[in-house]
């Protein structure tokens, strides 16, 4: 992404700002360093910052990226409860780090994909580096478009961790994943939501420095959930945790700021500079975050 490619301002319309999986995977590829320095490198999601139905917030951010990170990741891992016969699809895989301590804790195998070929890299790194590269693995793949490697009725859960919220079409990776869950399987979806109406700009910064179309109502989710076949478990709002990770994305991202200079350029980081503030009043003021826990009919 170039600095004159950032764009300040978008029409509000979908078919105008949902990128591509190719486009996904290049902004991964070229800005997962920068993800890395703003959120934390334990993994690439929103971290559990307060238990959900708490009020409490975190004291001091930045300290506690990684471990907000990995309580969130154990959270998930306690919801699908899964066992070492049960084989889970990472829809979404990132840098590794979930899949990884799942099949650390649980015996379970994992099959991760990506649209990303340096978080491809990045993951087999740590599932060698762990142990367990017999049981975890990793390849790119486009969750909207699984192949014939994924066999239909061939995994026992999947979770996608912030990762449906890139997808242009949301509809064919939910049915994706019907396909490839055996009866009975589960699916945990985390999704960024939107409250309100957030205005042209906003959508413009979210898509930019997120790589996402507009976020959708927890209704409008819930809708497609349905219609590709799912039963809903049970729906969680995590947005309180969200929010304290927009405020340590600002935080980590000015105490980190000459190594975004050093990475990227003046040029474009000047582009950042603008864009940042504008990205954490989104989230306080238009964005949640939810977990849907969804089950395939059997």
């Amino acid at each position: 992404m170039a600095a004159d490619e950032i764009p300040v301002t978008a029409q509000n319309d979908t078919s105008q700002t949902a990128p591509t999986a190719e486009e996904v995977g290049a902004s991964y590829d070229e800005f997962g360093d920068l993800y890395g320095l703003i959120l934390g490198d334990s993994a690439i999601h929103v971290g559990m910052w307060t238990p959900p139905g708490t009020r409490a917030p975190a004291s001091t951010l930045p300290d506690l990226a990684n471990l907000a990170m990995d309580r969130q990741t154990d959270h998930y891992i306690d919801v699908l409860g899964l066992g070492p016969d049960d084989h889970l699809l990472d829809i979404g895989c990132g840098t590794g780090g979930p899949a990884v301590r799942l099949a650390g804790a649980s015996g379970a195998r994992v099959t991760g994909v990506t649209v990303s070929a340096s978080q491809v890299s990045a993951c087999i790194q740590r599932a060698q580096e762990a142990g367990l590269a017999d049981r975890v693995t990793f390849a790119l793949g486009n969750a909207m478009d699984l192949g014939p490697e994924h066999a239909a009725e061939s995994y026992d859960a999947a979770w996608a961790i912030d990762s449906f919220a890139h997808m242009s079409d949301r509809l064919a990776a939910l049915r994706g994943a019907l396909r490839v869950l055996r009866p009975g399987g589960r699916l945990l979806l985390t999704e960024f939501t939107r409250h309100g109406e957030p205005t042209p700009e906003h959508l413009a910064v979210w898509r930019t420095v997120w790589t996402s179309p507009p976020p959708e109502t927890p209704a409008i989710l819930l809708e497609r959930t349905a219609r590709a076949g799912f039963e809903l478990v049970s729906l969680t709002d995590h947005s309180q945790n969200f929010h304290v990770t927009g405020d340590l994305m600002d935080v980590l991202y000015r105490d980190h700021h000459d190594r975004i200079v050093d990475r990227y350029g003046p040029d474009t980081t000047a582009q950042l500079d603008t864009l940042m503030p504008l990205l954490r009043r989104f989230i306080q003021d238009h964005l949640g975050y939810h977990v849907f826990l969804l089950r395939k009919p059997g």
